[in-house]
């Protein structure tokens, strides 16, 4: 039984592969770890926000940074969300929900 059985991951092991997995596949959501082997979180965001095929995908990142300056250092980045390992599961539900209905809401679709 999958955790999330409305929704389908797909995964990259690294941050150039992520990059060219987003412009393929153009996902509703990214969750990034900021620590990736060949970029960084970052800069596959300020990759992904350069680009117009993926300058809209809300990323959120999953990370162990979570002192109050790397959160707002996050966000001033541009992540749409910002969550701290551990993984709290109810966080973590809820900034996917959270996204998910703004993305919603943006587009004019009812939830």
């Amino acid at each position: 039984m999958r955790f999330r059985s409305d929704l389908r991951l797909l995964a990259a092991a690294d941050g150039p592969r992520g990059l060219a997995l987003a412009r393929t596949q153009h996902p509703e959501i990214i969750l990034m770890d900021l620590n990736l082997p060949g970029m960084s979180g970052a800069e596959v965001l300020a990759e992904l926000r350069r680009d117009p095929a993926t300058h809209d995908i809300p990323v959120i990142a999953l990370t162990a940074s979570a002192m109050a300056s790397d959160i707002e250092r996050g966000l001033a980045a541009g992540f749409f969300r910002y969550l701290t390992k551990p993984i709290d599961i109810d966080k973590f539900n809820e900034a996917i929900d959270g996204t998910l209905a703004h993305l919603r809401t943006a587009k004019g679709v009812a939830t």
